[in-house]
């Protein structure tokens, strides 16, 4: 289809007649892309204006103007339009093409524009164009404040990248070569946008590059020069002048490609890890139920003829069967920590003290210890179960490890700052500094407790995940003989 006097696109000697072209299709990715760049066309196959952003239809007169018309209706130029076809008809692209567009004054607009199909087939593939409107004014100040600090960014080991206010490329240092692959020269009065990989991307950038929402270290997928895939975590935020003009918008990208792939196989492997021990569980749970079964009925029904030794040496398999018990399901607990479902729940400490302090309340009265803790503590952020769980291992290793009678372990809860602060204080026999850090790993206790026998050694290694997993940290504040502080210290939202 050709208007009087305007070529189209593509040019009837250039691909074959197609059924009509179905803009639906193709609106999320311009919608996108019109989230960073206010000016943008959707051209159909046959080169009319199927879609134009709100910006550049403002500037060129309205967009009941233009859409459903030749894109060529657009330009100031007739000649310069049929080369413009002819060039993105050849090649399916445009690339920095100098162009005067038709004002709402009707004085020309001056632009740069870059194209590209969308689909392989000149004949049936939508175009989408990107333009980079004249802001001669503001280009020049950024240029201006760029000239100040380019020393300083060309040195700097993380590729950076600043973009004017319509998201072309107007500076790129030595190191976006070995994030992209582009030397810094064909970045240059690019649209970003050709370097994102899809639509999230775009969107998130954009996102961004908005005065007040800027980012750090949010990882992007970015296309190299040779089409694959790179991920980059970015950190962006609005370059303004000295006047508090927005003017563009500087970046830093850091190329975490290999970092990822290591994360994602240590996920894998701890997945694999955790199977391993479910699997493991199992399988050891089914004999050591017989064990203790059979010998707790040795005890009942041959009790009499094994003789006293023999009771002894029953009650040493029921013990050791016992702790094995205790251990696998420690095991199981420190393999669920860390799921997904409840992280961002809140509970109430003191109802859960309360329900603890209840059920301890025997072991409480034999030690004559005294279980102390606030009225009106702050509500945390952490699911109910492993609060529990943090509070129950952090006041059951206190009287493991009182050391004597009439003794007392409090409890506190407060807020600082952004976070909440859980502490476990007791006036036992301590822990020298040199096991501070090494009492939290996984099967690791120091000494036996009051009654001889031995923990499992997997209590404080629950509570540092559940603190890690939310975000936060466990450590223990001790000497030997001045009693142990445990802390906990979890993000408040």
């Amino acid at each position: 289809m050709q208007e009087q006097g305007n070529p189209s696109l593509p040019i009837d000697d250039c691909s074959p007649r197609v059924p009509p072209f179905d803009t639906a299709s193709a609106l999320p990715v311009i919608q996108a892309l019109a989230a960073l760049h206010e000016a943008i066309l959707l051209l159909d196959p046959d080169g009319r204006i199927a879609w134009m952003s709100g910006p550049l239809g403002d500037r060129c007169g309205g967009l009941e103007r233009f859409v459903g018309k030749s894109w060529s209706s657009l330009l100031a130029d007739g000649t310069a339009a049929r080369a413009l076809t002819e060039t993105l008809c050849t090649t399916g692209r445009l690339h920095r093409e100098s162009v005067e567009l038709v004002g709402a004054d009707g004085r020309s607009v001056r632009a740069t524009v870059s194209a590209a199909r969308l689909g392989p087939d000149p004949g049936a593939s939508p175009v989408v164009a990107i333009l980079r409107l004249g802001g001669e004014g503001l280009a020049h100040e950024l240029d201006s404040t760029l000239g100040t600090v380019r020393s300083f960014l060309d040195t700097c080991p993380d590729g950076v990248v600043v973009v004017d206010a319509s998201r072309f490329v107007v500076y790129a240092n030595p190191a976006m070569e070995d994030v992209l692959g582009h030397p810094p020269e064909e970045l240059v009065d690019r649209p970003l946008a050709l370097f994102m990989r899809g639509d999230e991307d775009l969107e998130r950038i954009a996102a961004a590059l908005r005065p007040d929402s800027p980012i750090r270290n949010q990882d992007v997928e970015l296309r190299r020069c040779d089409g694959t895939p790179v991920c980059v975590a970015v950190s962006a935020s609005v370059l303004r002048l000295a006047d508090g003009r927005a003017v563009g918008a500087v970046a830093y990208l850091r190329d975490v490609t290999q970092r990822r792939r290591d994360e994602a196989a240590l996920a894998s492997k701890n997945a694999e890890l955790e199977h391993y021990v479910h699997a493991v569980s199992h399988d050891l749970r089914s004999p050591l139920v017989s064990l203790l079964g059979f010998a707790r009925l040795l005890r009942d029904d041959f009790g009499d003829r094994v003789g006293p030794k023999g009771l002894h040496f029953l009650e040493r398999i029921e013990q050791a069967g016992r702790t094995m018990e205790s251990l696998i399901a420690d095991l199981l607990e420190l393999s669920r920590i860390g799921r997904a479902g409840s992280a961002h729940s809140r509970a109430n400490p003191r109802a859960v003290l309360l329900a603890l302090q209840a059920e301890l309340k025997p072991r409480l009265d034999a030690q004559h210890v005294e279980l102390v803790f606030p009225e009106d503590p702050p509500t945390v952020v952490c699911d109910r179960t492993r609060l529990y769980q943090l509070f129950s291992n952090l006041i059951g290793n206190a009287l493991d490890h009182m050391g004597r009678d009439h003794g007392r372990v409090e409890v506190d809860v407060r807020r600082e700052g952004d976070h909440h602060v859980i502490s476990v204080r007791d006036d036992g026999r301590g822990v020298a500094p040199e096991h501070h850090e090494r009492i939290f790993e996984a099967f690791q206790s120091l000494g036996p407790r009051r009654d001889g026998s031995r923990g499992t050694g997997m209590g404080l290694a629950i509570v540092r995940k559940i603190a890690e997993t939310q975000g936060g940290r466990a450590w223990v504040e001790s000497e030997p003989g001045r009693g142990a502080c445990f802390k906990v210290r979890l993000p408040a939202a």
